[in-house]
């Protein structure tokens, strides 16, 4: 995860699962990037264990404040399961060192997922051709093919974002009356001609977007929690960090179509905890870094999502025990004939 003392203890959805984590009685470690080791072929973790203390806090903010660590060594393979919460873009030497543990811990999410998935690419290769559920995309870094395309378009507006931001940073909409400005925002995030540098994303402008996005958890294929998150007046954004707002929502026949959907796919490339984002029923983006949401969506719903995320690791990490029990015993029968 980020740095500990970064968290705001009122907002942050690792934080939960941490403190679901704790209070369910696990040995609970976080761990930093850059606190990776390799030694005598062990991937291994300088971690921060959360020593146990009785009772564990109820209220988040103290537990946070009063936390108590100690520092250890650790082997990544001795933990059950592996949360995968960093901002994206991701850290591809991090991913490095946990394929060396891939097969012995269950880790959220799953690597070649992440590798796929941790850009807004992944919604760009779903094959909907017919845009269903999925508005026009196109991701370049041509200059003259992006302005083909904005000019070209039956809409009067377009998206246009970075390839690899997160939490609404870049997102601009481009208005094809304002052609003369187009250069110069595409040299902005671009680069320049003789050598562009960064990839954008072009997407078409799906009407409602002035009134927000839907912010939808996925967990192993199924929706478990919405929110509605509605732009300040002076923002197209509509995400938090951004200044937007949050309301209760209840998902629409066409979001649960979606869901259903892309859900197999999803749980196929071992994306099992992702944060969709969707308007008007057209998928977004997907968030599978580290998605947000839980804290507000708990909060507009009185439930704790914190809880069927640890439920389903949980479940997970018993039936690995199991299978991995059952080989043993089968192999001890073998071996002592």
């Amino acid at each position: 995860m980020d740095p500990w003392h970064e968290v705001d203890p009122e907002t942050d959805s690792t934080l939960r699962l941490v403190h679901e984590a704790a209070i369910r009685g696990h040995i609970v470690a976080i761990v930093y990037p850059n606190n990776l080791t390799i030694r005598d072929s062990i991937t291994s973790g300088f971690c921060r264990v959360i020593r146990k203390s009785s009772p564990v806090s109820k209220n988040i903010s103290l537990f946070h404040k009063r936390v108590e660590f100690r520092e250890e060594m650790f082997p990544l393979a001795g933990f059950d399961v592996i949360f995968i919460r960093t901002n994206p873009p991701i850290d591809n030497i991090m991913l490095n060192f946990l394929d060396s543990v891939k097969n012995d811990t269950f880790i959220v999410n799953n690597i070649e997922g992440l590798r796929e998935a941790n850009n807004k690419l992944y919604t760009a290769v779903f094959h909907d051709p017919d845009n269903e559920i999925i508005p026009g995309t196109y991701v370049s870094k041509n200059k003259e093919y992006l302005k083909r395309i904005i000019s070209e378009s039956p809409n009067q507006r377009m998206i246009l974002k970075p390839l690899n931001g997160f939490g609404g940073s870049g997102v601009i909409v481009i208005e094809k009356n304002a052609m003369q400005n187009i250069n110069s925002l595409l040299d902005f995030y671009i680069g320049g001609n003789e050598r562009p540098s960064n990839y954008v994303i072009l997407q078409e402008y799906v009407e409602g977007a002035e009134n927000g996005d839907v912010r939808i958890l996925m967990l192993n294929g199924e929706p478990i929690g919405a929110m509605r998150r509605i732009p300040s007046n002076d923002d197209v954004r509509s995400n938090v960090h951004a200044g937007g707002s949050v309301a209760k929502h209840t998902l629409t026949r066409k979001e649960k179509l979606l869901c259903k959907k892309i859900g197999p796919k999803l749980v196929a490339d071992g994306l099992y905890f992702v944060g969709l984002d969707v308007i008007s029923g057209k998928l977004i983006e997907v968030n599978v870094c580290s998605p947000g949401g839980i804290t507000r969506i708990n909060r507009l719903n009185k439930v704790k999502i914190q809880q069927l995320v640890l439920d389903f690791v949980e479940g997970v990490a018993r039936e690995k025990f199991m299978v991995a029990s059952r080989k043993s015993e089968l192999r001890k029968t073998v071996f002592n004939d």
